[in-house]
């Protein structure tokens, strides 16, 4: 039997077994000041299992943060409720929730950040867009960040992972991918800073770490998650060197000991499209330079997943597409069971249909 299906330890828990439920952005928070839906809990606790590990989609930090319409937020104490009732749901099944922490930095509009416009570490000309009650619509002109700035967003972060802690919450993962805010900090082709954020790579993670560093004062580090995406395309992202910069940012999270380090491979381009033929690069280069453990991500399939598992190159695989139609996942990839097709027009945005009503097989409590 692959490695994929047996236990292992992350960070503070142990897990029944190694297939994790990636965040996905799927747009559901549409009630009155961004209250998660009760189709939001119904979703994460169909996709639970016993002593499994569940991410919940990039929840952002703030109102200047939010990127799009519908997406999930955790910003003021009338969105507690909601998202307890997540947590409880995933609880319900014997499940873990990390929750995971985002700023969309460039990535936005004026309509979603409450007026202001949106920042980043340099002004880089960018072509995004950002989805407002207009539908996707061009992002709006982003301005530099002051350095007295960033202590404030800082304190965005450990704040809402406090609002995460207190609703009942695992565990928190800081979003450093896809060409959001920390990743932005990182990458040189956005970050053009002379400062002390900008410039030598030591400089570029300085964000990173900070951050981190205000998840782990809340969270403790074997509680706090980190996802990168080295050589991702989404947001206009690019760095000269992506291989020696990860690899850094690999060295720095491993020092923290944190609870795991969550890798896209390059294959996912951000938007869920899959590009053929790329293999598992990033999490193999990085997996020198980072002993704990680490969760691959990027268009597995059964055999890829227990495949990578069974090599060492990763811990855990995380599933995002595959798990948004097939809520007993992990149950239909041991026993070698058809997976129902994905439905990519109802990934971002919707009700119900094809979101939280597809069927599970049968009802387990274990894999």
């Amino acid at each position: 039997m692959s490695r994929l299906y047996t236990p292992k330890k992350v960070g503070a828990y142990s897990l029944s077994h190694r297939v994790v439920l990636a965040p996905m952005t799927r747009l559901r928070t549409i009630q009155p000041g961004d209250i998660p839906s009760p189709m939001m809990a119904d979703f994460y606790g169909q996709r639970a299992s016993k002593d499994g590990l569940v991410i919940i989609e990039g929840v952002s930090i703030s109102i200047p943060a939010r990127s799009y319409l519908g997406a999930a937020s955790f910003y003021h104490d009338g969105q507690v409720a909601g998202w307890k009732a997540i947590a409880d749901a995933v609880h319900a099944k014997g499940g873990r929730a990390f929750m995971q922490l985002i700023h969309g930095g460039r990535q936005s509009h004026v309509e979603m950040t409450g007026g202001v416009d949106p920042v980043a570490p340099s002004v880089v000309p960018f072509e995004g867009v950002a989805l407002t009650k207009d539908g996707f619509v061009p992002a709006s002109p982003h301005r530099a960040l002051g350095i007295e700035e960033i202590p404030g967003i800082i304190e965005e972060f450990r704040v809402a992972a406090q609002r995460a802690f207190d609703a009942g919450f695992d565990g928190v993962e800081l979003h450093g991918a896809n060409g959001y805010l920390v990743d932005q900090f990182i990458q040189d082709g956005t970050n053009k800073r002379t400062d002390a954020y900008g410039g030598p790579v030591e400089n570029r993670v300085r964000f990173l770490r900070e951050a981190v560093e205000a998840l782990i004062s809340v969270w403790g580090a074997d509680r706090v998650g980190v996802r990168i995406s080295p050589s991702g395309e989404w947001g206009g992202i690019s760095d000269s060197n992506p291989e020696a910069t990860f690899s850094h940012v690999a060295k720095v999270l491993d020092g923290y000991k944190i609870a795991y380090l969550h890798v896209i491979e390059p294959r996912i381009k951000g938007d869920s499209t899959l590009h053929e033929g790329h293999g598992v690069v990033a999490s193999a280069y990085l997996r020198p330079h980072f002993t704990g453990t680490l969760i691959a991500a990027g268009g597995f399939d059964r055999e890829g997943a227990q495949a990578v598992v069974d090599s060492g190159v990763a811990d855990l695989v995380a599933f995002g597409r595959h798990f948004s139609s097939n809520p007993d996942l992990p149950y239909r990839l041991k026993n070698n069971l058809p997976l129902t097709p994905y439905v990519r027009d109802a990934f971002w945005g919707g009700d119900e249909k094809n979101y939280s009503d597809f069927p599970a097989i049968q009802d387990v409590e274990t894999v």
